[in-house]
């Protein structure tokens, strides 16, 4: 049994065919080859690993249309030797790349060689005279050319006669062949909706196209026997053409780029002298410990071939630093590389920080390296950019990733598909969760509300009972957000590729496959929190022509260890969550050494020791250790193991591991599988008796390693990330304005974080100043010690309007708001863009009551469109501002409540003063913040002011009201509680926007507040 055209799921919504599903079956059908036919490269690797463990004889081929005289005619090409194989990658390639439909004459008389053409017996190859073209392909592809003759259900096309008349007359071997696009024939339904969703149409929609036939599934033997019974002799040349098909994907090469030099220089002794000088710059007069170290690194990158990874690496980092592009100071297992930090890819000193090569890379396991840079987000791109124009556009190229079709997705697409309401589809979405790993079973098993909703109708359990078959299909390409691929060849002679963006190609392959078969994926990454230290920078430059650098500042600042131990850690990067405070505020950091340690330990799991950390620090209790051999080791972190590095450390020490060995152990022990576990505890305690321990110490210390395996965070990525943390919370100590400012700038459109920020300046007793028309640029900035919110910040109000103002403003102050119709033209003066400025108080420096600048904005916008209609010079340019100029429209005072819902309104938040500050000050009485019933304890007793901004009402199961109300202060929210008897006694003062004075107890469980209400007051 043969299958000649199997099109995967990995074709997007073309097929539903997934391999887990399809190899049992095949195996079941004593298929002894297959073919994966798509209409791009797609899945091909999985599907010939898939093929290799079946013992399946795998075939690749591809559905395409070639063209001919300008008409397209679709065929099948199937890679019949390594050089088809390679021929195919290029024609899936070219046609990507260049977005053509078909296969020029050109190309296809290039590429040819090695390949099979079987054309189909589809209508395009039987309309009018069609010889010519037949002609054409048997002249190109000789005795591989074939015609296939497809026979869906056992059913024989009228044009069947015919076909098989001109293939015989071409002297053209006919082959049996069946497109299968689903697994089984009750598949097809769901195959029709998945077909429809790629297409955008509703099911009965008569736009949509539909699937020729209904026995797209992947026949039996018996089935494919029979429906060919007639002609044995063509199952028989479909079977010799695939046996023909003998192609060997070559697999984990080492494709390795290479980095441009002179043919005569020696990479070792190159790269060995930019070690040196670069250390000699970080360290100077460095010791032997220094020297031998990166001796020994150079031996073990030299000997694995890896100088020119690099090279390339610090040759982009050099870029990077040369253009002023913030980097990061390392990420994962790379930041324990002294070769790394001599060549400036890291800033991590990792005799420094003891960390060992080996956890980067292990002369005892050849992997490839993987060194992950950093870059501010905003500037990643031009990274990328300056690699690709280096090594060349054919070399270089980012990498495609595949989005799946989630419970959500699939729920919402195929009721889309169905033709559901809108109504339905909001349903659908409020009963489906969002959390990742979210399955349409599990969402059903949680929600009895799911459950009744799709009982309810027929329609319904169709849909989703398809769901169900189409959830977790492939649905979409798009752009992995840092991987790049560099390889040493053009790319297109070991994977096909497509047209990407920003002008770098695209593989059609996923990493997990770039990485089978040999190629280097580099990862550039873009990191908020660095463009947030690179404006904080900026800003500071800006205002004071200081400038700061990262890699300098003092890891000993008293100051900035006073700040983490109190938790006052908003904006900062990894110690932002309550719970990261929490802990802080346990350990209370003295040291660099507490601020990595933390970052290692707040994990689910080793999150345990955090207090246990905290209380040996502090002298609270003596440090035990299982065994003395263990103390220089575990002495930093207090007895308790936080890194992989120390169980690597403990394995060398004791066991006299080599510390590649260590690593292997590290690895080995984590995975937990008992066999595995005996093997190694026979290793460890035979090297440790050789060094003389006694078999129970060693035991009890590989017990130690191994309830730590899954634990163990690695310590050369909690120093690289800890040195941001700490970079960050050293500028929020001495720098609060330019921190805060560039936390604003960078947080513009996230309203809860801009609140919450606002909230802590105005704490802190920092100044804010209004959005200003004269001193306001586009986004936050300080103006003498104070921050001044930016006119990006009002919302309304265009990027373009903002341009214009910044630009005319260059030109000096504005007079009035008359002034500015005239210098900014009609395009950007108009209502959409004024009110909201307006509304925010930007104007208010032109001395006249903002209900009077609103009244006037009718006759300012007629002003503009006579005076500057557009952009262009025009006839009253020099006579503007003595032309004809209106006068401001009288206005009773804004009320101060309207003033501030206006505020509200554009801003986000009240910029004069929060209605509850108000209040407080009228009531004249002592009330709880909301913000600080975090800090209360369970039951206590409060009474509160606050907004309600949120009413949620309910039934409890006996059919009794109650409520949940979200209450607003100026510090944050709160959810409120109120029982029946409660509700029953104040519902009617529960209305959006009351102030309600609530005196209840606090309830605070599972790290969430609540306030049960006793009573209220209006």
């Amino acid at each position: 049994m043969v299958y000649p055209h199997i099109s995967t799921s990995a074709d997007l919504l073309k097929s539903t065919v997934r391999l887990d599903q399809l190899f049992p079956y095949l195996k079941e059908q004593g298929a002894v080859s297959a073919a994966i036919v798509n209409t791009k490269l797609y899945g091909i690797l999985p599907f010939w690993e898939e093929c290799r463990r079946a013992g399946i004889h795998g075939v690749v081929g591809l559905s395409a249309f070639i063209e001919y005289e300008e008409l397209h005619y679709p065929v099948v090409l199937y890679a019949q030797s390594n050089k088809g194989y390679s021929n195919l990658l290029k024609i899936s390639s070219a046609l990507s790349t260049r977005e053509k439909e078909s296969i020029p004459e050109q190309w296809l008389k290039a590429y040819r060689e090695g390949l099979i053409c079987v054309i189909p017996n589809k209508l395009e190859w039987l309309l009018t005279d069609r010889k010519p073209v037949f002609e054409y392909i048997k002249d190109l592809f000789g005795s591989a050319a074939f015609g296939s003759i497809d026979r869906p259900g056992g059913i024989l096309s009228e044009q069947e006669p015919a076909f098989a008349e001109i293939c015989e007359n071409m002297e053209l071997p006919i082959i049996a062949t069946h497109e299968s696009r689903y697994l089984f024939e009750q598949d097809a339904f769901a195959y029709e909706v998945a077909s429809a969703i790629g297409q955008g149409q509703k099911i009965n929609d008569p736009e949509r196209q539909k699937p020729e036939h209904l026995f797209a599934y992947v026949p039996s033997r018996t089935e494919f026997e029979s429906w060919f019974a007639d002609h044995p002799e063509w199952l028989q040349r479909t079977a010799d053409l695939l046996e023909s098909c003998q192609v060997a994907i070559p697999m984990n090469r080492q494709l390795l780029p290479v980095f441009p030099l002179a043919q005569e220089t020696d990479k070792a002794a190159f790269i060995a002298e930019l070690c040196k000088t670069g250390l000699a710059d970080r360290v100077p007069g460095f010791s032997k410990l220094y020297q031998d170290r990166l001796d020994y690194e150079l031996s073990v990158i030299g000997t694995m071939g890896f100088i020119d990874y690099f090279l390339i690496v610090a040759d982009f980092m050099k870029y990077a630093r040369d253009q002023d592009i913030m980097t990061g100071p390392g990420r994962g297992s790379s930041a324990s590389s002294l070769v790394a930090y001599s060549l400036k890819i890291t800033d991590v000193d990792p005799l420094e920080h003891g960390l060992l090569f080996e956890r980067f890379l292990n002369p005892e396991r050849v992997t490839l390296p993987d060194i992950d840079i950093d870059f501010a987000d905003h500037r990643r791109h031009e990274v990328v950019d300056y690699v690709a124009k280096k090594y060349g556009a054919v070399r270089t190229a980012q990498i495609i990733t595949f989005g799946t079709l989630s419970a959500k997705a699939v729920a919402r697409d195929t009721a889309r598909v169905f033709g559901f309401e809108a109504e339905e589809l909001e349903a659908i979405s409020k009963m489906i969760p969002n959390r990742p790993g979210t399955t349409l079973r599990s969402a059903l098993k949680e929600s009895p509300a799911l459950n009744a909703w799709i009982v309810e109708r027929e329609e319904r359990k169709s849909w989703f009972k398809t769901a169900l078959k189409l959830e977790g299909l492939p649905r979409h390409a798009s752009t992995h957000a840092a991987g790049v691929i560099l390889s040493p060849t053009p790319l297109v002679e070991h994977v096909p590729i497509e047209k990407g963006n920003e002008g770098i190609f695209l593989t059609q392959w996923p990493m997990q496959e770039l990485e089978a078969i040999g190629l280097l994926k580099m990862d550039f990454l873009g990191l908020r929190n660095l463009t947030i230290l690179e404006q904080i920078r900026s800003l500071i430059y800006w205002d004071t022509k200081k400038r700061i650098d990262y890699r300098s500042i003092p890891l000993k600042d008293e100051k900035t260890y006073k700040l983490l131990a109190s938790g006052d850690t908003t904006g900062v990067f990894q110690l932002e969550s309550d719970g990261m405070r929490r802990a802080l505020q346990q350990i209370k950091p003295t040291a660099f050494g507490d601020i990595v340690a933390v970052n290692a330990l707040f994990r689910p799991g080793p999150m345990e020791f955090i207090p246990l950390y905290a209380r040996r620090k502090h002298k609270q209790e003596a440090v035990k250790y299982v065994h003395p051999i263990l103390e220089p080791i575990l002495s930093e972190t207090y007895g308790v193991i936080v890194y992989q590095e120390q169980i690597m450390h403990i394995a060398a020490k004791m066991a006299g591991f080599s510390l590649g060995e260590a690593d292997l152990l590290r690895r080995a022990v984590s995975k937990k599988k008992r066999e595995i576990l005996d093997e190694e505890r026979a290793h460890f305690v035979g090297g440790a008796k050789e060094k003389g321990f006694t078999e129970a110490e060693a035991g009890e210390v590989y017990d130690l390693i191994v309830r730590f395996a899954d634990y163990g965070f690695p310590k050369s990525h909690a120093v690289a990330y800890s040195m941001i943390s700490y970079q960050l919370s050293y500028m929020k100590a001495h720098y609060p304005v330019y921190f805060y400012t560039g936390l604003l700038a960078n947080s513009a459109g996230n309203t809860e974080k801009t609140k919450q920020l606002l909230q802590e300046i105005k704490e802190k007793k920092i100044p804010l100043l209004p959005p200003s028309i004269q001193k306001s640029r586009h986004s936050f900035s300080v103006e003498e010690g104070q921050v001044r919110i930016g006119l990006n910040a009002i919302k309304g109000v265009p990027g373009t309007t903002v341009r214009a103002l910044l630009a005319a403003r260059e030109e000096g102050p504005f007079s009035s708001l008359f002034n500015i119709a005239e210098r900014i033209s009609a395009l950007h003066f108009n209502r959409k863009s004024f009110e909201p400025l307006i509304k925010a108080g930007a104007l208010d420096e032109f001395g006249h009551d903002r209900s009077v600048l609103l009244a006037s904005l009718d006759s300012a916008i007629k002003h503009a469109e006579l005076v500057k209609p557009t952009e262009d010079p025009g006839l009253f340019d020099d006579m503007g501002s003595s032309f004809m100029k209106p006068k401001y429209t009288k206005a009773a005072d804004m009320p101060e409540t309207l003033k501030l819902d206006y505020e509200k309104d554009v801003l986000g938040f009240y910029l004069s003063k929060h209605p509850i500050e108000r209040e407080k000050e009228s009531r004249q009485k002592i009330f709880h913040e909301l913000k600080s019933l975090k800090t209360k304890g369970d039951r206590e007793t409060v009474t509160v002011l606050g907004m309600v901004d949120d009413i949620k009402r309910i039934r409890t199961k006996k059919g009794d009201a109650m409520a949940f109300l979200t209450l607003m202060d100026e510090t944050g929210p709160v959810s409120v509680t109120l029982f029946p008897v409660e509700y029953a006694k104040y519902n009617l003062l529960l209305e959006p926007q009351a102030i309600l004075e609530i005196h209840g107890v606090v309830e605070n469980r599972n790290q969430k507040t609540a306030i049960i209400c006793k009573t209220i007051e209006t």
